[in-house]
C-alpha cells in the first residue's frame, strides 16, 4: 500500500531504456512447418570507440556512463512480445523469431521479466582507475527499442520497432526489437543513475551477463573502453544543453522529449520544450556527449515528468466470442479491416453524416495512478485536492480521428469524427461535440470536449464529486498495449507540437492512434477533486473514455476503470492511502 500526502513524483521508472540484447537459438517451433532448426540471429556486443570522454556539470555532478557500446543484431531481428493477462498477471515475455515467412516463437524463463522497462541485469559495468582500483561495479537494464542505427549498408532503412519501452505502471503490453542488421545502444539516458567518477582516466569493462549469453547464444566477448572524466563549468552549460540535445537524434527528442510518460497540463506556465508543447514544462537533457543517440524517451505524456515507454494491448478478451463469430462484419470490427487515417481535411464535410460499417476506436481507461494530496494555491486557500494521473487508450482496430471547423467569428469549433475503408479512403463521418480554445498560461490550444470524465464514487460507487477536466488535447503520449491489431508503432503526434492548433485557427486534427494512450498528470489544472468537504473512508477514482457515448467505438462496455483510495487525516493535513491494483502497486 503506498500513503502519500504531499505532491510526489508519478512513478519511479524501474530502469528503462538501455542497451544490447541478443537473439535467441535452438527454439521449439510453434507451427509443423517450423519443427526444423531455424538458424538464430547473431547477437554482439560491439564498442563504437575504444575512448570517450564523459562530461560532470559542476551544477549537476555525476557522470551518465554513456560508454558507446552496442547490442547488435544480424541475420534476422530480435524481437520480444511482453505482455500480461491482466493486473492480476505477471508480466511474461515472449522472443518472436523470423526467417522469411517462417516464424517461431518460444516463452523467456518465468520472472524474468518483471515490468516493461526492459531487461533487468543484461550488462555487467566495472569500471577502473588510473591505479588499477575498481570504483564502480554494477549491473544494468537493456532496452532493445534504445536509440539504434544500422550497421550494414544492406539493413533496412528504417526500424520497425517502438523507440522506447514504456514505463506507465498500467502498461498493458509491449514490442521490444532490434532490426536485423541494426545496433542498439546500451546507454539508459534518463533511466540510468548517475555515478560519482572524479575528474580522471578509468577503464570501463562492460559485459553481457551470463544468464542472457547462455539463454540468447551471445559469445562471452566483453568491450573494454577508455573513459576520461572532465568537469565542465556553469558558462558552458547553456551551449551543452543545447548541443547534447540536438544530438539526441536516435530517440525523437526534438518531438517527443515530453513524449510518453505521464502526462497533460501541469507545469504549463514554465516555457515548454518542442515535445509537447503546452503541456509539459521543459526539462533538461541528462548529461551525455551530443553523438550518444540516447535522449529521452518518447513517452512522456501532459506533464513535467520523464518518459514513459511503449507498451501493448489487453490480451485478447473476446476469445470466448471468436468460436461464434469469426472475422469481421455488420456489427462487429475485429480488426480484420484496417482503417488508416488521411490527412486533415481543408473543409468541414458536406452531404449526410453517416456511421458506415468499418473498424472503429476502441476507447478503454486506465487505472488512475500517481495520486496526491495536495493543498489549494492561491485561487483555492484552505482547501485539500486530491490529484491524480489519468489516461485513456485506443485498443483498436482503428485510430480515432477527430477534425474541428471553425465558422468565422465563432469561439467554439464543430467537432467531427471521421471513418475510413482499409485503404485509407474516408467512407463516412458524424458530429461529435465541439472543440474550445484555452486561453489560459501554458495550455494554449484546442480542447476537444467530452473525450472523457473523471469522478470520485463513494464505497457504494455513487458519484460525490466530478473533476473540472472534461476537455483535452488528444495526443499519443503513452505506448499502453503495442500488442493491439493495426497497432501503430510509431504515432505522428506523440507531443502537443503536432496537434491541438492555435488561436486562430480555422480547424484542428486530433487523432489517437491504436496501440497509445493520452495521459494527463496530476500537476494539471482540472487534474484534481476538491476533498474538503469529504468524510474520511474509502472512495474510488473513476476514469471514464467518452462518457456521453457520442464517440462511434467497437465497444462501449469497456470504458470506465476505477481506482480504490483510502482518505484520512484532518482538514489541511488530509491523507491518502492507495492499495495495490492487482500485482501494481503505483500510488
Amino acid at each position: 500500500m503506498t500513503t502519500t500526502t504531499p505532491r510526489s513524483r508519478l512513478w519511479r521508472p524501474a530502469v528503462a531504456a538501455g542497451a544490447a540484447i541478443a537473439v535467441i537459438a535452438g527454439v521449439a517451433a510453434a507451427s509443423p512447418e517450423g519443427r526444423k532448426a531455424v538458424p538464430p540471429a547473431q547477437l554482439g556486443l560491439i564498442a563504437a570507440s575504444g575512448s570517450v570522454t564523459l562530461d560532470s556539470w559542476k551544477d549537476d555532478p555525476g557522470v551518465y556512463l554513456d560508454l558507446g557500446t552496442y547490442l547488435t543484431a544480424g541475420n534476422s531481428p530480435f524481437e520480444l512480445r511482453v505482455t500480461r493477462k491482466s493486473y492480476k498477471d505477471p508480466v511474461v515475455a515472449t522472443q518472436v523469431i523470423r526467417q522469411g515467412k517462417k516464424t517461431v516463437t518460444r516463452k523467456l524463463p518465468a520472472g524474468l521479466v518483471k515490468d516493461f522497462s526492459g531487461l533487468p541485469g543484461f550488462l555487467q559495468v566495472t569500471v577502473k582507475n588510473a591505479a588499477g582500483r575498481t570504483v564502480l561495479n554494477r549491473t544494468e537494464s537493456f532496452c532493445p527499442n534504445n536509440a539504434s542505427g544500422r550497421i550494414r549498408p544492406d539493413a533496412p532503412s528504417i526500424s520497425k520497432y517502438p523507440e522506447s519501452c514504456p514505463v506507465n505502471p498500467f502498461t498493458l503490453g509491449s514490442v521490444w526489437g532490434v532490426e536485423n542488421g541494426w545496433a542498439s545502444n546500451t546507454y539508459s539516458g534518463y533511466y540510468s543513475e548517475p555515478v560519482a567518477l572524479a575528474v580522471g582516466k578509468y577503464t570501463a569493462k562492460v559485459s553481457v551477463t551470463k544468464r542472457y549469453r547462455d539463454l540468447f547464444k551471445i559469445a562471452d566477448k566483453p568491450q573494454t573502453v577508455k573513459v576520461t572524466v572532465r568537469e565542465r563549468g556553469d558558462e558552458e552549460a547553456g551551449a551543452g544543453v543545447a548541443s547534447r540535445s540536438a544530438g539526441a537524434h536516435g530517440s525523437h527528442t526534438a518531438g517527443h522529449a515530453a513524449g510518453h510518460s505521464s502526462g497533460h497540463e501541469a507545469g504549463h506556465e514554465a516555457a515548454q520544450p518542442s515535445g509537447h508543447a503546452g503541456h509539459v514544462a521543459p526539462r533538461s537533457p541528462a548529461p551525455a556527449s551530443s553523438t550518444n543517440g540516447a535522449g529521452p524517451a518518447y513517452n512522456v505524456g501532459h506533464g513535467p515528468h520523464a518518459p514513459a515507454p511503449a507498451a501493448l494491448p489487453w490480451a485478447l478478451k473476446r476469445q470466448s466470442l471468436r468460436a461464434a463469430q469469426v472475422g469481421d462484419g455488420p456489427g462487429r470490427t475485429d480488426g480484420s479491416r484496417q482503417a488508416p487515417a488521411a490527412q486533415p481535411l481543408a473543409k468541414r464535410p458536406t452531404g449526410k453524416a453517416k456511421v458506415p460499417n468499418v473498424p472503429k476506436p476502441d476507447l478503454r481507461s486506465l487505472p488512475a495512478y500517481g495520486i496526491t494530496v495536495s493543498e489549494g494555491d492561491g485561487s483555492a486557500p484552505g482547501k485539500d485536492f486530491l490529484a491524480f494521473s489519468a489516461n485513456v487508450w485506443n485498443a483498436g482496430p482503428a485510430q480515432l480521428v477527430v477534425d474541428g471547423f471553425r465558422a468565422p467569428g465563432k469561439e467554439l469549433m464543430d467537432a467531427y469524427q471521421y471513418f475510413y475503408d482499409a485503404s485509407g479512403k474516408q467512407v463516412g463521418y458524424t458530429p461529435t461535440g465541439t472543440m474550445e480554445w484555452d486561453p489560459r498560461p501554458g495550455h494554449e490550444h484546442w480542447h476537444f470536449t467530452d473525450f472523457a470524465s473523471y469522478r470520485l464514487l463513494k464505497a457504494d460507487r455513487k458519484e460525490t464529486v466530478r473533476s473540472g477536466k472534461e476537455a483535452f488535447c488528444l495526443a499519443n503520449t503513452d505506448a499502453v498495449d503495442y500488442t493491439v491489431k493495426n497497432a501503430n508503432w510509431h504515432p505522428d503526434n506523440t507531443d502537443l507540437s503536432t496537434a491541438c492548433g492555435q488561436e486562430n485557427s480555422i480547424s484542428v486534427r486530433e487523432v489517437l492512434d491504436v496501440g497509445s494512450g493520452d495521459t494527463y498528470t496530476q500537476d494539471l489544472p482540472g487534474q484534481s477533486f476538491d476533498i474538503t468537504g469529504l468524510a474520511n473512508g474509502t472512495y474510488y477514482i473513476q476514469v471514464l473514455a467518452n462518457p456521453e457515448k457520442r464517440l462511434k467505438e467497437t465497444d462501449l462496455t469497456n470504458n470506465s476503470a476505477l481506482r480504490k483510495v483510502v482518505l484520512g487525516g484532518k482538514p489541511g493535513a488530509r491523507t491518502v492511502t492507495v492499495p495495490a491494483h492487482g500485482l501494481v502497486d503505483a500510488g
